[in-house]
């Protein structure tokens, strides 16, 4: 794993925070890619991807939504 610091904006201009992110070598490698051939930066083609990944990554159950044990489960 490498660790990547990236700003992300805020809902205010002026206000940028950093977080730390953490993506697998072939992972960094993919992103820093593309940021060469779009010429754009890391902090903006993470954005594009979770931005257009979005959709997808709502419809994955969140962990309230998974039961515990099968006895959890409903009956048919």
């Amino acid at each position: 794993m490498v660790r990547v610091c990236m700003e992300f904006p805020t809902m205010s201009t002026t206000d940028k925070r950093k977080q730390s992110l953490y993506f697998p070598e072939s992972m960094l490698h993919d992103i820093k890619h593309e940021s060469a051939r779009l010429d754009r930066s890391l902090s903006w083609i993470v954005q594009r991807c979770v931005k257009i990944a979005l959709p997808e990554i709502r419809k994955l159950p969140s962990v309230n939504d998974i039961p515990d044990s099968p006895e959890d489960v409903p009956k048919k």
